[in-house]
């Protein structure tokens, strides 16, 4: 219960006691799901009221090593899946909440615990659940089948047609066999699948060869999003070798988009901006970086479709090739 609000400070009472948090207006948390940390004294804001945006970060912990991981995993693994399941009960009516790690399914029975409770007390939510789609087994088609999960959808890499290449990008012999495997289940099972694709310059070339084996085998995915690279985690350190930039080379791009629109798979970009598509293909465009981590470069200020455009994460330098805007 809030106590009193002055500027930037805002004092509250709970059953533990009385808190203070700083650098942010009382307004600013408005309906939020805070996790306050008193012998840390730290507050961390796991649901934004106001925001479509909100992910529960799950486990630290993979069992992949993606050579441009913007999370860089760890070896430990904190449990705190009854926090965010009450998080999840607090949250705002119909809100779309995203699972990432790490790898959550590492921890795949609790996180289905998780959503079959929620579901019990809250259907009208939903989740996106990021997974390298590594752990799914056949005995867990029958709970999949359950009406949790109709509203959960799967977001899952899948960066080349070619083993070998996709293994490598992950860091992770056998991965590609395991992820054809495990899409056979997740399809017995009524998933809801997006597919995930990070341009890098390794699998850029072989874009088109991945576009026909998405057309020809996945056909039943909802959505595939080809992604421009994050500046972050791994690929900060290594963006010259595994940046690719489509303003100056959008023939790999074209192609892909123009065999999936060909047999109308749902094909859609994220993180580009739309003045470094050509026209015809902006359509595709999606405003995807969250808001807590997007800009624009002030040569942006003038655009006419700034509205509908990614823009940029929040640390991407403006210096890089890939941050040049022309206005539309």
């Amino acid at each position: 219960m809030l106590v009193e609000a002055e500027g930037n400070s805002a004092t509250y009472a709970s059953k533990a006691g009385l808190f203070t948090i700083d650098g942010v207006a009382a307004s600013g948390l408005a309906g939020d799901v805070l996790l306050i940390q008193p012998r840390e004294q730290r507050a961390e804001r796991l649901i934004r009221a106001t925001s479509p945006h909100n992910t529960l970060l799950v486990t630290e912990r993979c069992d992949q090593l993606c050579v441009m991981c913007s999370q860089p995993p760890k070896k430990t693994h904190v449990d705190r899946f009854a926090l965010f399941e009450e998080a999840c009960m607090l949250a705002p009516e119909n809100m779309l909440i995203g699972i990432t790690g790490g790898e959550p399914t590492l921890y795949r029975h609790q996180l289905f615990d998780l959503i079959e409770r929620i579901y019990r007390t809250r259907p009208d939510l939903s989740f996106h659940v990021l997974t390298n789609a590594q752990h799914f087994e056949n005995d867990d088609i029958d709970r999949m089948l359950g009406p949790a999960y109709a509203r959960v959808s799967w977001g899952i890499p899948l960066y080349a047609s070619q083993s070998a290449l996709h293994d490598e990008i992950v860091g992770k012999r056998g991965a590609f066999s395991q992820l054809l495997e495990n899409f056979a289940i997740l399809m017995r099972a009524g998933a809801r699948i997006e597919l995930r694709t990070v341009l890098l310059r390794g699998n850029y070339p072989a874009l088109p060869e991945l576009a026909h084996f998405v057309a020809s085998r996945l056909r039943c995915i909802e959505a595939w999003s080809i992604m421009q690279l994050e500046h972050s985690g791994f690929a900060r350190r290594r963006w010259a070798s595994l940046a690719v930039n489509p303003r100056l080379d959008f023939a790999p791009l074209r192609e892909a988009m123009d065999w999936s629109f060909l047999h109308q798979m749902p094909v859609q970009l994220f993180n580009i901006p739309r003045c470094a598509l050509p026209e015809d293909y902006r359509r595709f465009a999606v405003a995807s970086i969250s808001d807590w981590k997007q800009k624009f470069l002030s040569a942006c200020d003038g655009c006419r479709e700034r509205d509908l455009c990614c823009g940029f994460f929040e640390w991407h330098p403006d210096q890089d090739e890939c941050a040049k805007v022309t206005p539309l």
